[in-house]
This record gives C-alpha cells, sequence and structure tokens, in this order.
C-alpha cells in the first residue's frame, strides 16, 4: 500500500467520522509551525488529524518533528495514525494518539476511537487553532483568486 493511496482512504475515513471539510497532504498551505499533515478533517468545531505511515522508519522519523516534540503546537484535537497492520503498535504510540490500520476493504479502528458524541467530550488535545485557521484561510483565499469564493452563497435565501 503506497502513502498516497493511505491518504485518499485517511480522507475517506474522516469524512465518514462525520468530517464535512477534509484537507489531505497535496492541499499545500503556509502554517507558521511547518505542519503540513496527510489528512485532517473538521466536524462541528472539533479537528482530527491523520498520520499516514507506509514504514516504521517512516513512523520513528515523525517523532522527531517540532510539532510532535511539543504536541501543543500540533494540528488536530484528535489525532491517528493510519498504517498496515502492525507497522505502528499501541505500544508505540505517543500520549493521546489513535491508531488505525488500513486492511484492503477496510479501516480498522485499533485505539482512541471515541463513539460518535465522545468527539467532543474526551479530547485528547487542543488543535494549535492558529494553524488549521491558516490552512482554511489558504483553501478560501484560493477560492477567491480564482473567481468562485461567491458560490459560498448559493442556496441562500435573497437578500442575505
Amino acid at each position: 500500500m503506497t502513502h498516497d493511496e493511505l491518504v485518499l482512504r485517511a480522507e475517506k475515513w474522516l469524512k465518514s467520522q462525520g468530517c464535512g471539510v477534509v484537507f489531505r497532504d497535496n492541499f499545500k498551505a503556509a502554517t507558521h509551525n511547518g505542519e503540513q499533515p496527510d489528512a485532517i478533517g473538521w466536524r462541528d468545531g472539533i479537528s482530527i488529524l491523520v498520520e499516514c505511515k507506509t514504514s516504521r522508519a517512516d513512523f520513528l522519523a515523525d517523532k522527531g518533528k517540532p510539532f510532535r516534540q511539543t504536541p501543543e503546537r500540533g494540528m488536530g484535537d484528535w489525532r491517528f495514525f493510519l498504517c498496515p497492520q502492525d507497522i505502528i503498535t499501541v505500544a508505540d504510540l505517543p500520549e493521546g494518539w489513535g491508531l488505525l490500520y488500513a486492511y484492503p476493504k477496510q479501516i480498522k479502528k485499533i485505539h482512541g476511537v471515541p463513539g460518535n458524541c465522545g468527539w467532543w467530550h474526551r479530547k485528547p488535545f487542543e488543535g494549535n487553532k492558529r494553524c488549521e485557521a491558516q490552512m482554511m484561510y489558504s483553501a478560501l483565499r484560493r477560492m477567491v483568486v480564482r473567481g468562485h469564493f461567491d458560490l459560498i452563497y448559493d442556496g441562500l435565501p435573497k437578500g442575505l
């Protein structure tokens, strides 16, 4: 399974968890901490980040990133690793992180995924909202530059 395949599956999983907006790693936006999530989604005021790993070496290298060493600098109120089975184990996880395994036809929740209402009550992190807002701003600014921003008003009653 390639990294790109995992990223697409992470995007789909985030949508299945109720995220109405999801960015994947090919959306490049400058953030003040330099973090470029593989996939990040938002649902009703919370953010969920998924980092995809295809090898143990990649997982181990991730620990050296400044926003991993200082978790409050990182994005995501919830943070998960997605990988093929047994590349990462629950014992390997940094505090607060969850784990998802990618199988050929499913994503299996291994550790740390709350029930539907649990997303709001037991957040392990307070995601870096400044960086998350920078990503959102970048996306909206691209819509403005390309002349598509007014589409966000479609469907509203006239005069609003």
